[in-house]
């Protein structure tokens, strides 16, 4: 099952450049304050959700499914977190070499990825570590 070794950071990195390139409407950066839903409040405050704040909801929400994958001890989990590796990768060289890269949505994603990262190796080799029995 290669499918699990998959990396889910890799949707919110295309959804970001799908809406670069303009997928979303308008494209490029300003696409990014685009406001998909407004609520008013009991306070009569206006709470919107924008496409860039979508994203990193997207990206956290991946995230947390990468942690629940990375406590299991599979075949793919090895696999899994170098492919992590490689895209907190993409999404670095991306940062750094790209103008539409430059935001801070963007960053967080990238923050979130190399959390990711650090986090799927350190729940691994923990619960690896309680997997090994030394037998007296």
């Amino acid at each position: 099952m290669m499918l699990v070794a998959l990396p889910l950071m890799i949707v919110p990195f295309a959804l970001y450049n799908l809406a670069m390139i303009g997928l979303f409407g308008g494209g490029g950066v300003a696409s990014l304050q685009t406001v998909l839903l407004q609520v008013s409040m009991l306070s009569g405050a206006v709470w919107s959700l924008s496409l860039g704040d979508l994203f990193i909801l997207i990206g956290l929400v991946f995230f947390f499914l990468e942690l629940l994958k990375s406590t299991r001890n599979s075949s793919g989990s090895l696999m899994n977190h170098m492919l992590s590796l490689l895209v907190f990768v993409a999404f670095l060289v991306e940062f750094l070499a790209v103008r539409d890269a430059a935001t801070q949505v963007f960053f967080i994603l990238m923050v979130i990825a190399f959390i990711d990262v650090i986090g799927g190796f350190a729940v691994s080799v923990r619960s690896a570590s309680r997997d090994v029995s030394i037998g007296l």
